[in-house]
């Protein structure tokens, strides 16, 4: 089974994360809370985080236990199952408070997938097994 990269769904956490600190750039807490436009942004914005978090592998996860994976996850079912409960001071909250924390882990592991990615890591075959030197892990190839 080939590995799958990893890339894509951390660039996508990170590049929401961006986005969302754009629309909450120079605003208040007051002024958000009267804007549903920027609440909708900021929500989806939050949705697509919490999906692309879905699609990392646990063994990432598992390298980041400060980060609340299941929460992360959990979020985007409650803003669309449970969206007229959403209060805005919630929605501020996490996205000043708790985003910036998890854009940090998934720029570090999109460095670290992308310098995998160029090649400069090395492998050890051993048989029907690959022992990546970087990362001490072992990887299975049929």
């Amino acid at each position: 089974m080939v590995a799958r990269s990893l890339v894509p769904r951390l660039t996508d956490i990170v590049e929401a994360i961006e986005r969302i600190h754009d629309v909450l750039e120079s605003i208040s807490l007051q002024a958000f809370e009267t804007d549903w436009q920027r609440q909708w942004l900021v929500q989806r914005g939050v949705e697509i985080i919490s999906e692309a978090s879905r699609h990392l592998t646990d063994e990432m996860k598992a390298r980041h236990p400060e980060i609340p994976w299941q929460k992360v996850a959990a979020i985007g079912n409650v803003l669309r199952h449970n969206y007229e409960n959403i209060a805005a001071p919630v929605i501020w909250k996490l996205a000043q408070t708790d985003l910036p924390a998890l854009a940090k882990v998934c720029r570090i592991e999109l460095d670290a997938e992308r310098h995998l990615g160029s090649g400069k890591r090395e492998v050890a075959v051993l048989g029907h097994h690959a022992v990546d030197q970087d990362l001490a892990c072992l990887v299975v190839h049929p």
